[in-house]
């Protein structure tokens, strides 16, 4: 088999950017939950790089990439190819949303009637949004992957984007698992499992890449991946910065995510 460009750096990428969640697990141990607005400002900082990557780089890119192949419909093509990245985000956030009750995570002790109920609540809280978010990191991992061979340097972009928000992805998961079972190792385990899809959407893109995909539907994928990581940014990244600080450290977010991106691309590029 005939590995893709720059298959180590990223494979690796898409590994480290995985395992934070494992991070996100330390995290929601070593500091108070209602305290977290620094991770305001890496969520906005986040989405303002995937969402500038994916309209200022990789659209335009993938029109490249298409207009040689099909000059005369290739931004036809771009456009069905993100509204497929779309639609693939929305379905799996509908059969399998990875939002849990923000009221539990900032409050886990709060008084509940039934303790009973309470504890059946949380371990199924932790579970499913463990579950949940190794769906939703499956196709990270392929964005990360395949951008990565593209492009090292937007891939690097992008795999510190998605492992910023894993961060917060692992406090979801560790946090009901502890309070659960009061067993800090064991919810470690599954902050760190629940990132491992990453690496293994990664694999699945070289497979693809290598056995199904010749350079003309490299595009196509791409422009998928646009679309992951734009729904990503509104549906998950933006909301979940305003729950941890508020509107204007986003917004900070946001612009800084924006500014560090456009000047990488213009020092490296």
């Amino acid at each position: 088999m005939n590995l893709p460009n720059n298959f180590i750096i990223a494979f690796s990428l898409t590994m480290l950017a995985g395992l934070t969640t494992a991070i996100g697990g330390a995290v929601a141990f070593i500091t108070k939950k209602d305290n977290l607005k620094a991770l305001s400002l890496g969520l906005g900082f986040s989405a303002g790089v995937m969402i500038f990557v994916s309209f200022v780089d990789i659209i335009p890119e993938t029109n490249v990439m298409l207009k040689v192949y099909f000059p005369n419909n290739y931004q036809w093509l771009v456009y069905l190819g993100f509204v497929i990245g779309l639609i693939i985000s929305i379905l799996i956030d509908y059969f399998l949303p990875d939002h849990v009750d923000g009221n539990e995570l900032l409050h886990p002790d709060a008084p509940e009637e039934n303790n009973h109920y309470k504890h059946y609540k949380l371990k199924r809280a932790g579970i499913m949004t463990a579950v949940a978010i190794c769906v939703h990191n499956f196709p990270e991992g392929m964005a990360t992957f395949l951008t990565t061979t593209q492009n090292v340097t937007l891939g690097a972009s992008v795999a510190l984007a998605i492992a910023i928000h894993n961060i917060p992805e692992g406090i979801a998961v560790a946090l009901p698992i502890y309070h659960v079972t009061g067993k800090k190792r064991y919810a470690m385990l599954y902050a760190a499992l629940s990132g491992i899809t990453e690496p293994i959407g990664a694999l699945f893109g070289m497979f693809i890449f290598e056995l199904f995909l010749p350079q003309v539907m490299v595009g196509f994928l791409m422009a998928a991946v646009a679309g992951i990581m734009t729904y990503i940014s509104f549906d998950t990244l933006l909301p979940l910065a305003k729950e941890y600080g508020n509107w204007h450290l986003s917004i900070v977010g946001i612009m800084s995510g924006i500014l560090f991106i456009w000047l990488s691309l213009i020092l490296i590029g």
